[in-house]
């Protein structure tokens, strides 16, 4: 039997994490991508209804329990990433400032410096400050704005909000 400690270790190494974008072309195996432009992404289309699309110069890891499983999370560091999951199912984007966890919707997540945006366009999303207390529910429309040790509110994103991150995709 193992101990906790080993059965952890065991655990984390049984997750498959590749990396996509800029710095890397690696590309998990249960997963395809192409590229678009205008403006330039990356679309990423795995099992399980997941459709990853990722800015060029997005810094993003996929994260899978097995090499063809479908993934269960993304790790984000850098610039924005638009997420369609459909059916539902749980599913999580990891950033350096908060977690957002879906099952089956449409948002988009960007992540700063200092703050991780995420905005909402179909479904929900749960968002949790990864310091800090609080944790909200974005329905369509809805946004927040993650800033570490700040508290989380909903907000209705204005239009031209809305617009500009949404052109990044292409939309």
């Amino acid at each position: 039997m193992m101990s906790g400690f080993a059965a952890k270790i065991v655990a984390s190494l049984a997750f498959v994490c590749l990396s996509v974008g800029a710095a890397t072309a690696q590309q998990a195996a249960a997963c395809t991508s192409s590229t678009l432009g205008n403006p330039p992404r990356e679309t990423i289309r795995c099992p399980g209804g997941l459709v990853i699309e990722a800015e060029a110069a997005a810094d993003i890891t996929i994260r899978a329990p097995a090499a063809n499983a479908a993934p269960t999370s993304v790790a984000l560091t850098g610039r924005a990433v638009l997420i369609d999951l459909t059916p539902a199912r749980s599913f999580q984007i990891l950033t350096p400032h908060a977690i957002a966890s879906v099952r089956g919707t449409v948002y988009a997540v960007d992540v700063e410096t200092d703050t991780t945006a995420v905005f909402v366009s179909r479904g929900a999303v749960q968002v949790a400050a990864r310091q800090g207390p609080g944790v909200v529910t974005l329905g369509p429309g809805e946004g927040v704005d993650v800033r570490p040790g700040e508290p989380l509110v909903v907000r209705r994103w204005p239009q031209e909000r809305v617009a500009r991150l949404l052109a990044r995709f292409g939309r």
